[in-house]
């Protein structure tokens, strides 16, 4: 967290900035456990004010702010990994002693450009045009979610001995889902979690395609989750929506709201919580498959 839906919630949250100059970026002070800044504070300061920010991009979950070059050919990009506790704001921070960097703009629509962190475990990274495709493309992270279709799942994954509900966190092999959103993906396919990908058949890989981009577009609508810890907010400060539509994730012990007879349980996967209907999702497939529900 955050996964996708919310990493592409703050990238339509910042809209503004595209077309602001940064004017210079402020590192306050923080006693608490520093990001990761690469190259270090200084480079970064240096190689970053007076660029003309461009356009925005999302590479799984990382937000992709692109910079202009000041001779006209393609410019470096910054590239936020918000990890477990990031957010990306225009709106005043949720506490100013978690506030990270500070992107000061001019001449558009946004005066500052903020990164807050609680728990430090983020990364902001300035990536040079000339290494942008070896660090971000296919062959270091795999396809994005919402592209991914059955074949691409099948091909990547198909072989594979792994639990699904594991293998989908494998960001080499899909890009963008997390622990929250593997489970209600899986929920809606029918999938029990500790199938193995090597004996899921084509009808389960065409389930987790239409599920994928059914659960992640609906939570992107819903402007991502927010959970009861309240960490994760929209670029204004604002809490998601899209909690109040789980089936399962962090429900356990209630009634399934897919068959409305199960009760949910609550598993360990690769040391992360999983949630599945046994009723909706069991251990033994049915004969017939049956296709991912809408939410």
């Amino acid at each position: 967290m955050p996964e996708l839906p919310e990493v592409e919630t703050m990238k339509r949250g910042i809209a503004a900035v595209v077309g602001c100059r940064i004017r210079d970026v402020i590192r306050p002070k923080c006693r608490l456990k520093p990001i990761q800044i690469s190259p270090d504070f200084a480079r970064l300061r240096r190689r970053t004010t007076g660029r003309t920010i461009v356009g925005l991009g999302r590479i799984g979950k990382r937000l992709v702010i692109r910079l202009d070059h000041p001779r006209g050919a393609e410019g470096d990009s910054i590239v936020i990994e918000p990890r477990m506790t990031g957010l990306v704001l225009l709106a005043e921070p949720p506490g100013r002693e978690h506030l990270r960097l500070i992107f000061q703009l001019e001449g558009g629509l946004a005066s500052e450009l903020k990164f807050w962190d609680r728990r430090g475990l983020g990364t902001v990274t300035l990536a040079p045009a000339a290494d942008f495709e070896r660090r971000y493309g296919l062959e270091a992270i795999g396809p994005d979610a919402l592209e991914a279709t059955a074949e691409m799942l099948r091909e990547r994954l198909g072989k594979s001995r792994r639990e699904i509900k594991v293998a989908l966190l494998d960001q080499r092999a899909v890009a963008g889902i997390g622990n929250l959103y593997a489970s209600e993906i899986l929920h809606r396919t029918g999938i029990h979690p500790r199938r193995r990908c090597d004996r899921l058949q084509a009808g389960d890989w065409q389930a987790l395609e239409e599920a994928i981009r059914d659960v992640l577009e609906t939570a992107i609508r819903h402007e991502g989750s927010t959970l009861s810890d309240g960490t994760y907010r929209n670029a204004l400060n604002q809490a998601g929506a899209f909690q109040n539509h789980h089936r399962v994730y962090d429900c356990a012990g209630e009634t399934c709201r897919g068959c409305a007879s199960g009760s949910i349980v609550r598993i360990v996967q690769a040391q992360r919580s999983t949630f599945f209907c046994p009723v909706c999702q069991p251990a033994k497939p049915r004969a017939a498959k049956r296709s991912a529900h809408g939410v």
